[in-house]
């Protein structure tokens, strides 16, 4: 890769950037460029791992192109699940430009856009398999193929230096549910005639062969249901409609009523029927509400909370927390989706507690539940084949997933030095003749968001959170006063008092609270100082470090001038340094020091 670049974009050059998906699962967002016009593939989020305190969603930075709005000729979406579209409308709350998208993507699309008031102002058009769409210098023609959704596609670029394929997720399944299978002719078509460079999918790059039809999980759910003698519950992603469907037609074939619960997959369930994605009989759907007034062996219950979130329906009905639904001794749970990395440990929590209420568990580690929508190994390869492009770069997946599917590439034939694997930032110049990674190209990387999306957290907060859930806090409370008077001596007292009491809240017997008072002559300044700690000592056992404390505390007042003691700011980098040294030297630890110092 090289560092240091200077280029002129130019009808000989098409730039691209990925701003995410290229290093991590999620966050899938591409940049294609050229001297006048800007499109975008994707436009997704990624939820943040067990050690991201207060992290609700991670979305791209799209400062760059917030910065070059007016090339963008628009944003293309390659199908409906959140790891794709889930920022849009982070992105369209500073960009307006048209989105384009097959009819069932747009419609999951506007759900979103519509909770966060960004819908009335979107710019949606719907665009079929097949359909092709002139975009300034690009011509994007889409192709369906098969994933774990439908109205899925692939892209296919048609550029100012040639033809670019950008695959988005994909599999080859020769069965699908629906019945709809993959391009393959216009894919072998456009490898005959040239593709300059593949852009393809690496989720599954390690696992070798072909990834499984999704009608393979079909007999393993229908003996599940044969076996079961009460409640049946069912878990999945919200998305996962094709998974959805053939639990819907088992529910038919047994005689089972159908209750959804959680938000997101009755929202879906409703659009994908509405446009005819689902194939449902209302006959057999019920009010979750009512599940109660029915047997339990004649109930299906479709569920979220695959991934172990703490406030999906399956986590609250392993705690027994569900408003209306109750999991009881003999039940049986299947939870028919894949493990993400980072989410083991929720996910085993959540099983463990519904093993407590005597629940029977399947999921895709003891039973053929659950089948990927990404190509293994052999699909991978089987794309290389089709489309033969002469570059070729992994996208989607982790750096060990790029490699992978990096080396595959070159099994097949492609050879190694047109093979680029890039991270997210970094820019890709491609010409006819020439395909090179450059470093970072502007700003990039993510951004996380507390709470309400428009409240964006910076790195900055983020690392205290991390630094005090691993190192704890302490407060040193300085109350700095020139007369010696009863008066004043308790009106520092006093204030002091009120700043330990906010800071403190209620006191517990691990926090080490230590009192110094010092008196100097009568007078010369008489200073008064506390110190707070939360999640740093155990005060009973640190006796020794705390009496040192007080001494350095007292070492760096009592060598202030009254010059330094005017400035608060400056009173607090003293102690705060000299504190930090101390902690550091005797506990390897560095606690987050916050001084308050007062003047009365």
């Amino acid at each position: 890769m090289t560092e240091d670049f200077e280029f002129e974009r130019s009808e000989g050059n098409v730039s691209i950037i990925p701003l995410g998906g290229l290093g991590e699962f999620g966050l899938n967002m591409m940049v294609y460029e050229t001297e006048n016009d800007i499109i975008v593939i994707d436009t997704g989020f990624m939820l943040p791992n067990a050690d991201m305190p207060g992290v609700d969603l991670i979305l791209p930075d799209i400062h760059y192109l917030v910065e070059r709005q007016e090339k963008i000729r628009g944003i293309l979406l390659t199908h409906g699940h959140e790891d794709h579209i889930g920022a849009l409308f982070y992105v369209l709350r500073q960009l307006d430009v048209p989105v384009y998208g097959t009819q069932l993507t747009l419609a999951i699309a506007s759900g979103r856009l519509r909770e966060y008031n960004v819908l009335s102002k979107a710019q949606l058009n719907t665009i079929a398999p097949g359909d092709t769409v002139e975009l300034g210098d690009f011509s994007a023609e889409f192709l369906h193929v098969t994933h774990s959704i439908p109205d899925t596609v692939a892209i296919a670029l048609r550029t100012p230096v040639g033809v670019i394929v950008h695959t988005g997720d994909f599999k080859f399944d020769m069965t699908p549910v629906d019945g709809k299978l993959s391009d393959i002719q216009t894919l072998a078509r456009l490898g005959t005639e040239g593709v300059l460079l593949l852009v393809s999918d690496s989720t599954n790059a390690e696992r070798p062969g072909q990834t499984p039809s999704e009608r393979s999980i079909y007999g393993t759910v229908d003996t599940i249901f044969q076996k079961a003698e009460q409640k049946l519950f069912l878990c999945t992603f919200s998305s996962s409609l094709h998974r959805i469907q053939q639990f819907i037609d088992l529910a038919g074939i047994h005689r089972r009523l159908v209750a959804v619960t959680g938000r997101s997959l009755l929202n879906n369930i409703r659009t994908a029927t509405e446009l005819g994605y689902l194939n449902v009989n209302p006959d057999y759907l019920i009010d979750a509400r009512d599940a109660s007034m029915f047997k339990p062996h004649e109930l299906v219950i479709l569920s979220t909370g695959s991934q172990g979130e703490p406030r999906s329906a399956l986590s609250l009905m392993a705690l027994d927390n569900h408003p209306f639904l109750k999991m009881e001794q003999g039940d049986t749970v299947v939870i028919s989706a894949r493990i993400i990395p980072g989410n083991e440990k929720a996910i085993g929590n959540v099983v463990n507690h519904l093993l407590r209420r005597g629940a029977k568990i399947y999921h895709e580690r003891n039973a053929d539940v659950h089948v990927s929508g990404h190509g293994s190994s052999e699909d991978l390869k089987l794309m290389l084949n089709l489309l033969q492009p002469k570059f070729f770069m992994p996208m989607h997946g982790e750096y060990q997933n790029l490699m992978r599917h990096a080396e595959l590439a070159e099994s097949v034939g492609i050879a190694s030095d047109n093979i680029k694997v890039a991270e997210d930032g970094e820019l890709i110049l491609l010409t006819p003749e020439t395909c090179e990674v450059f470093g970072r190209e502007g700003r990039s990387g993510r951004v996380f968001v507390d709470g309400k999306p428009e409240f964006e957290l910076e790195d900055i907060v983020l690392r205290d959170r991390i630094q005090l859930s691993e190192d704890g806090i302490v407060v040193p409370i300085v109350v700095l006063h020139s007369d010696t008077g009863e008066g004043e001596q308790e009106s520092a007292a006093n204030s002091q008092e009120e700043s330990r009491q906010q800071l403190e809240g209620e006191s517990t017997e691990n926090d080490a609270q230590i009192s110094i008072h010092l008196t100097q002559s009568q007078g010369k300044v008489k200073k008064q100082i506390e110190i707070i700690s939360r999640g740093f000592v155990y005060m009973d056992k640190s006796e020794e470090l705390i009496e040192e404390a007080k001494e350095i505390t007292r070492s760096v007042i009592e060598s202030l001038s009254d010059e330094q003691k005017e400035e608060i700011e400056a009173v607090q980098d003293e102690i705060r340094a000299a504190l930090r040294r101390f902690f550091s030297k005797q506990m390897q630890r560095t606690p987050l020091i916050f001084p308050v110092v007062m003047r009365v």
